[in-house]
């Protein structure tokens, strides 16, 4: 009777072994709290966006979004809140993107910074923790995010396989670095937080430099031209067909 007790139970086991996992039940998808261990044991709160879809089977493009100064760490609003985060929720069902949130703790994202390279670090840590497709890592941002985009798409050239700066502003001189990388910037005209001639600068010096970047000017309107810019459809559809080769 034991022994027959044991069997059964076995084949039990072995019957659950063999049944699917559902990927809802090993995956967590959409807005997704993380917490990142620094080389000096404190910890940085990001968020990954996991699509719907993600079941750990296939590689997923991915975006690391940048946001700007008032999401800073301490600030009012969290990162999500602002930018792309919205833009996501309106799309969530079926947006196709991997997204990574880290936020600021010295209100900057220059490259050599702190911020800068703990975002990159986070992004690594994403790569092992989801199946990313490493030729489709794009890099965005907006007002000191777009400042922070273009610094670290030129000390990091290699990486993206394209860059959506909104709002910011770079070196002119950096053009000649990441003039291979497709580029979409976008600004309004009326911004007096950021002026467009920094977003203006940056697409002429690629020109220049002999690359042909997409650029969206917005008349009449102020720094808040990422909601436009992350509401644009066709940016993300744009993004898929990027690929490093």
């Amino acid at each position: 009777m034991r022994l027959s007790r044991l069997l059964l139970a076995a084949g039990l086991v072995v019957c659950a072994a063999l049944l699917p996992v559902r990927a809802d039940d090993k995956f967590k998808t959409g807005f997704v709290d993380k917490t990142f261990k620094n080389a000096d044991d404190s910890t940085s709160p990001y968020v990954v966006f996991v699509p719907k879809s993600y079941d750990g089977t296939k590689e997923y493009p991915v975006i690391l979004f940048l946001h700007g100064s008032g999401e800073t760490k301490g600030g009012s609003k969290q990162p999500v809140e602002v930018g792309i985060g919205p833009a996501i929720k309106k799309r969530e069902k079926d947006f196709p993107f991997i997204v990574v949130i880290p936020q600021s703790e010295k209100r900057t994202w220059k490259a050599d910074s702190d911020d800068g390279k703990r975002a990159l670090a986070i992004l690594d840590a994403v790569e092992k923790d989801y199946k990313i497709d490493p030729k489709r890592q794009y890099l965005s941002g907006l007002s000191m995010g777009g400042y922070g985009t273009w610094s670290i798409a030129a000390a990091h050239p290699d990486r993206w396989a394209a860059i959506v700066p909104v709002c910011g502003g770079g070196s002119v001189k950096d053009a000649e670095k990441i003039k291979g990388i497709p580029c979409w910037c976008f600004h309004g005209d009326a911004d007096t937080a950021v002026k467009v001639e920094r977003s203006r600068e940056m697409i002429d010096a690629l020109k220049k430099a002999g690359a042909e970047p997409k650029y969206d000017e917005y008349p009449g309107v102020g720094h808040n031209s990422w909601d436009k810019a992350y509401g644009t459809d066709e940016l993300y559809k744009w993004l898929l067909e990027q690929k490093k080769k």
